[in-house]
């Protein structure tokens, strides 16, 4: 046994960053900003507006974008960490990897990780995010204290819960409104003080109701059989194959697993009954599924040992992947090789939804009878806000759900042969299912929404308020045009 010993020291040798952690700075932010802005400048006025980046987490198809896009070059950093605050000042396309290097090197942690390194901050805020520790922290927008927004006016407005009006109007209208209405230049966060290692406990259950009475427990009371949770997951394989993943924060030191080379994290979790326990660095804690995208590493053969051997470890992780999938969407070559094999093409299905916990085992039967897509994630969240104040109902208008109440979000990403004369026929058998249940699903894939629809759903007349105060001239796509027009 090692000698213990404090746990920032411990965890500065755990921290093994990819990046280099070093703050650029406000001088370096500010021309990053001028940057921007000049490039905005240069778009011309009958042009909409959009983001010179090579990367995306998005998965719907767009519109061929033409011209000069936004100069984000100077954005990707952290500006600064303040140890004593618990704070970061961050740019809005700063990955979640650099940002991680730099507050692990503090001994902190954003209150909630997105799973994949190359999410953005302003990604996550303006289009969402969600890991395990969100039935404590909620989403990412929730620990924004304040931030800069590039509106449509060319203006960059300070955006926060205690501003002006028109201030706090745009600090809960940002969340969900994937770039409709501006871009997130800087963003100010709250951190959280994080020992070096994570303890798991991965329970199976065989019985979906069980999952779901699980999730909504730990969810409640941040706790299972007398012990903390400090982070909650779920995989579902099958109906009668289910794994509940308990995380707590450790200082205890000790041997840890490594999922980051030849060992598959997910295929960890599976044992033939009761409980198994496993231990990981924070880090490797935080980009778990990383590695292996999930599991969808696999239609690639990175899971093949034979093939893992081969495999650079470098080329472990999901940016690899994307490109991949990039590529086989720019010279279709699945469906080549499909119809060589005389099969038909398949529907792609990647698609994040949430219902409230009570309907997950419901959701979860339709799920696994009528899609032949597995494993599944749960994970379940709870909005950090409640008040009595008008509207604290809703309080992050563009995204429906409501404080107080458990959601669990149920991810799938695979694809399914597709159906003759309807290559969308299960992402809508999805969309509309949801809706039955009284969900909703995130917009970063294919949707397929009327407008009165979606309206109802993601903020309707708030929305064009928003979309007229902040953006008057539409430089931007309306969230309508983005997420069914893929535009």
């Amino acid at each position: 046994m090692r000698p213990a010993t404090s746990s920032l020291a411990t965890l500065s040798r755990l921290v093994r960053p990819t990046h280099a952690s070093a703050c650029v700075g406000w001088s370096a932010h500010a021309e990053g900003v001028d940057r921007l802005l000049a490039s905005f400048a240069a778009v011309p006025a009958e042009q909409q507006v959009r983001l010179a980046k090579s990367t995306s987490n998005l998965f719907r198809e767009r519109s061929r974008a033409r011209g000069p896009g936004l100069d984000t070059s100077g954005l990707t950093g952290v500006v600064e960490v303040d140890p004593a605050t618990r704070t970061a000042e961050v740019q809005g396309m700063c990955t979640y990897e650099t940002l991680v290097d730099a507050t692990l090197a503090h001994g902190l942690l954003p209150l909630v990780v997105p799973q994949l390194k190359t999410i953005t901050l302003g990604g996550a805020v303006t289009g969402l995010g969600i890991e395990s520790t969100s039935f404590r922290h909620g989403l990412p927008h929730e620990s924004v204290l304040s931030m800069d927004v590039l509106t449509g006016t060319g203006e960059v407005v300070t955006a926060s819960p205690d501003g002006t009006a028109d201030e706090q109007a745009l600090w809960r209208g940002l969340p969900n409104s994937y770039g409709s209405l501006g871009y997130a230049v800087r963003l100010r966060i709250e951190l959280e003080e994080v020992p070096p290692f994570v303890a798991l406990r991965s329970l199976r259950l065989d019985d979906l109701d069980a999952v779901q009475d699980t999730l909504a427990r730990v969810a409640e009371t941040g706790a299972h059989d007398g012990e903390r949770v400090d982070a909650v997951d779920a995989v579902v394989f099958a109906a009668d194959e289910c794994y509940v993943v308990l995380a707590r924060w450790s200082d205890e030191p000790g041997p840890t697993s490594d999922y980051t080379g030849r060992h598959v994290y997910y295929r960890s979790l599976q044992h033939p009954s009761g409980t198994t326990h496993d231990r990981l660095t924070i880090r490797d804690y935080v980009w778990r599924w990383d590695t292996d995208w999930f599991w969808c590493s696999r239609a690639f053969g990175a899971q093949d040992p034979r093939v893992r051997r081969l495999w650079p470890r470098r080329w472990l992780r999901s940016s690899v992947y994307w490109r991949l999938v990039a590529l086989d969407r720019r010279f279709a070559v699945a469906d080549r090789l499909e119809r060589r094999a005389g099969r038909p093409p398949r529907e792609r299905v990647v698609q994040d939804v949430e219902v409230e916990v009570g309907r997950t085992a419901d959701f979860l039967r339709w799920f696994l009878a009528e899609v032949p897509v597995e494993p599944v994630w749960l994970c379940p969240l709870r909005l950090l806000e409640s008040s009595d104040a008008p509207g604290a109902d809703r309080p992050w208008p563009l995204y429906p759900l409501r404080p107080g109440r458990t959601y669990v979000n149920i991810g799938f990403w695979s694809t399914v042969p597709a159906t003759p004369g309807d290559p969308s026929a299960c992402n809508r058998a999805v969309e509309q299912a949801v809706g039955r249940m009284g969900g909703h699903k995130s917009l970063y894939s294919e949707a397929f929404y009327d407008e009165a629809t979606f309206a109802a759903l993601y903020g309707g007349d708030h929305a064009h308020r928003l979309k007229t105060r902040f953006d008057p001239g539409s430089r931007f796509p309306t969230l309508y045009d983005k997420a069914v027009r893929r535009r």
